[in-house]
């Protein structure tokens, strides 16, 4: 039976886990310790997902459509490989979190050029459908917890919640830059301060640390898409004028260097057969 520990801020957790159904108990977790590499490694994909569809929409004239086909497509395959993993490993998970965001980026926009949606009612059905991966996972599984992604199942989950994140941080992002007119740079500041206010309401407040997680989750998609924008746009745009390519190149580098370093450190490793692990870590 799976239930909630009043130990970890109200954050539900397995504390006894189920066999599942393949007669397979849970083993180690298929995600990474969120760490200071985790959120770095986070919005250098978001950045690098938007530079991208922007590079093969626009640059490459491949149109929003192709891009579509060919991100999903990647997807499908590093989602397979990633589902036959029974541990996490980071040369797999950071490849589908970065292609993850890029067709949830994606989704977006195809919903904006489909039907014309506002920024507002592309953010609403993101929320409602977040929302609803949550609800169905909590009532199937008892638990939100991260750091009991140990069964196919639960990944499932986690990573159609990781989808509509990125959905509905792009949604965000749009309706922050159509609505404020900001520019690139000002945004990016704006949602450092959101992400750094909700880190406070955590650790100073005591806000859920599920929220706390998913809220910042959401809000790393625009803050790296605000940089990215901002480097890679012209000067009379707002930009450094270094270009898409240059700053998804120089972007990806920096992804592939702390990939290499996680896989070979293992650092971020998290096993879920301790039972003390949920009481000393957090998100």
């Amino acid at each position: 039976m799976t239930l909630e520990s009043p130990e970890t801020s109200g954050f539900p957790v397995a504390t006894s886990r189920a066999v599942p159904p393949s007669g397979r108990r849970p083993g180690r977790n298929r995600v990474p310790e969120v760490t200071a590499y985790f959120w770095t490694i986070k919005v250098l994909c978001a950045t690098v997902g938007a530079t991208a569809v922007h590079l093969l929409n626009q640059k490459a004239g491949l149109g929003l459509t192709a891009v579509s086909v060919l991100m999903t497509a990647l997807l499908a395959v590093v989602l397979a490989a990633q589902f036959r993993s029974t541990e996490y490993r980071a040369g797999v998970y950071w490849p589908t979190v970065a292609l993850v965001g890029t067709v949830g980026t994606l989704a977006g926009d195809n919903l904006v050029d489909a039907t014309g949606a506002t920024p507002e009612t592309t953010s609403s059905v993101f929320v409602v459908a977040l929302a609803i991966v949550f609800v169905v996972w909590y009532r199937r599984e008892g638990t939100l917890s991260i750091h009991s992604i140990d069964t196919t199942r639960r990944e499932s989950f986690y990573w159609l919640a990781v989808l509509f994140a990125f959905a509905l941080g792009t949604a965000a992002g749009d309706l922050v830059s159509e609505r404020l007119h900001l520019g690139h740079w000002l945004s990016a500041v704006l949602f450092g301060l959101a992400i750094a206010a909700v880190g406070l309401a955590h650790f100073q407040l005591d806000l859920d640390l599920v929220w706390s997680f998913w809220t910042v989750y959401v809000l790393t998609r625009p803050l790296g898409a605000s940089v990215g924008d901002y480097l890679s746009r012209p000067s009379g745009d707002g930009g450094l004028e270094l270009g898409t390519v240059v700053t998804g190149a120089l972007f990806s580098m920096v992804i592939v260097g702390l990939v290499v370093y996680l896989a070979a450190t293992r650092v971020d490793v998290t096993d879920v057969t301790d039972p003390e692990h949920d009481r000393r870590h957090v998100a």
